[in-house]
């Protein structure tokens, strides 16, 4: 695949469904079609070019590129899908789903589903663990109970009803995040184990929820409420200064992008967050690659929408 110099050379490029059709079907089975009902490879392709049909007794199913992922059933065109999937994937803060509205010529509704849609592919589901020394800080997000009226409030400043995220960088390699319920030890733990392998060097403030986190890491930490940003330990430094790094680029797309989001909501942006980051040293074709890879399942409009 070509490498795209800018939006307007990948709009050149995905000119057309067909070629749109053809990149999906290259990345989804490098050439060889595989029935997405029974995984057999004896298919063979209709005269229309879309549709295949399973050989297999037990299953003939007709399938196309689609069925399957996250386009299946869908109306928008396939030259809108790969636009708005690059945007996300490669724009520094995302795009609003108003902004996305009026250049893909949809409505709002339409846009801010699909913007969901594609979150979902950017969603890290490899089960692979940060190792070597990792950064970890938690963060609350929500807008200032100073800018809301007076009868919203919740309380006098704190941290209010903000929703909480705890990330985790492994220095020069990726970051993970996950909404917690609660800033306590039993979450902390909980989802430090999912991300860090163990005897890691972990790093983190002097916050009371990672008390007991030398059990099972080699544990270092750094005061913030004594105004300590950084120090020399044996052979390294002792900072969560790429963690931070993480939370203010975090925060600059909900806020300067979004300007606010809902807590149901809150883990995708964090994924579509976490996603760039994790890819800021390729480039910007193969995050598209990288985010195409990723497109099966599905998440229906109601799903979005139903109260939790």
């Amino acid at each position: 695949m070509k490498t795209f110099k800018s939006i307007l050379e990948f709009q050149k490029h995905f000119n057309s469904e067909g070629k749109c059709r053809e990149y999906l079907e290259q990345q989804r089975w490098s050439g060889t079609p595989a029935c997405p009902f029974c995984g057999s490879l004896n298919v063979c392709r209709f005269t229309n070019g879309k549709i295949f049909k399973c050989r297999e007794k037990q299953c003939r199913s007709k399938f196309s590129a689609t069925v399957g992922t996250i386009y299946e059933n869908t109306k928008i065109p396939l030259t809108k899908w790969f636009l708005a999937t690059y945007i996300l994937a490669v724009h520094s803060k995302g795009i609003s789903s108003l902004q996305l509205a009026t250049w893909l010529g949809v409505t709002q509704k339409t846009a801010w589903h699909l913007n969901h849609r594609i979150r979902q592919m950017l969603t890290n589901n490899a089960p692979e663990l940060l190792e070597g020394i990792v950064e970890v800080d938690e963060s609350y997000i929500g807008g200032k109970e100073s800018n809301k009226h007076a009868h919203k409030r919740t309380v006098k400043g704190g941290t209010g009803n903000k929703t909480m995220v705890i990330g985790a960088v492994e220095r020069g390699g990726k970051v993970k995040t996950k909404v917690i319920p609660k800033t306590d030890i039993a979450n902390i733990n909980q989802t430090l184990e999912e991300f860090v392998k163990v005897d890691s060097i972990m790093v983190t403030d002097e916050h009371h929820a990672y008390n007991k986190v030398h059990l099972t890491y080699t544990h270092r930490t750094i005061n913030h409420r004594e105004k300590e940003y950084v120090r020399k330990e044996e052979d390294f430094l002792i900072h969560t200064n790429n963690i931070e790094g993480f939370w203010n680029i975090l925060k600059k797309q909900i806020n300067g992008i979004h300007h606010s989001v809902s807590a149901k909501h809150l883990q995708r942006y964090c994924n579509e967050s976490a996603f760039r980051y994790n890819r800021r040293k390729i480039f910007q074709d193969e995050r598209f690659a990288n985010a195409l890879s990723n497109c099966h399942g599905t998440l229906k409009y109601k799903v979005l929408t139903a109260e939790k």
